[in-house]
């Protein structure tokens, strides 16, 4: 069985009381997942929810169109993916892939039901997850109708930041592209300005962001709204700010 101090890796799975974590610790199997494993496929049945660990995280990306997918919202150890609050094993709307690989929690959909059926505090803390999920899925849509490239860009970085702990980030120009729905012409010419400045720095397959400070300056503010709404909601959970971070 998993133990308490791994499932205490998933922020989310920490704000839940001893008591309520221990119904879900037998039934949750640990995972090694590298980047790219996908976790559920748009169209098929959900069948397990998965928990990121530490600094572990997960993507949702929803097609845009017949050749293009799109991020639609980036999952640490503040949140988990699957069927966290539908009954039954529903299609899913978006695929959710691993993006930054390490340990995940897996738990059928059938055990996490009869939890929820025995536990009234866990039903409203899923619920109270959904809720923020969706907050940061409507500040996403928000965010990339409202804002520039560069905006965007630096806000990703810094939830990225948040979410892994380092200021080094393994991702190449295309999936940055990717993540922002742009192509890599516009990426590029972002990523170049900013390391002009000395806000970021780049190794092969590798972003480094050099000054935290100026990368806020340049971001949006819908990180800290984000925040601000699971302070709220689930206080706690949602990763801090950090000034400096080591690599």
């Amino acid at each position: 069985m998993i133990d308490r101090e791994t499932a205490v890796q998933s922020r989310l799975l920490a704000a839940l009381k001893r008591d309520d974590l221990d119904l879900l610790l037998p039934s949750f199997t640990l995972h090694d997942c590298a980047p790219g494993k996908i976790l559920q496929e748009a169209g098929n049945d959900v069948r397990f929810a998965w928990f990121p660990l530490d600094a572990a995280a997960a993507s949702f990306v929803v097609a845009a169109d017949a050749n293009h997918l799109v991020d639609a919202a980036l999952i640490g150890s503040e949140g988990a993916v699957g069927g966290l609050v539908s009954n039954g094993r529903l299609p899913a709307y978006a695929r959710a892939h691993v993006q930054f690989g390490g340990q995940f929690l897996r738990i059928p959909l059938a055990a996490l039901a009869q939890a929820k059926d025995q536990s009234p505090t866990i039903s409203r803390w899923l619920s109270r997850y959904a809720d923020c999920l969706v907050a940061q899925l409507f500040q996403s849509a928000a965010c990339n109708a409202s804002h520039t490239i560069a905006q965007r860009l630096s806000r990703w970085l810094l939830a990225t930041r948040d979410r892994i702990g380092s200021d080094e980030i393994m991702i190449t120009q295309e999936q940055l592209g990717e993540m922002l729905g742009v192509g890599r012409s516009f990426i590029n010419r972002s990523l170049r300005q900013l390391g002009i400045k000395g806000i970021l720095g780049s190794r092969r397959r590798r972003i480094v962001i050099q000054d935290v400070d100026q990368l806020h300056a340049i971001a949006c503010d819908c990180n800290d709204r984000i925040r601000d709404h699971f302070d709220q909601v689930l206080s706690g959970v949602y990763p801090q700010e950090t000034s400096s971070v080591a690599a």
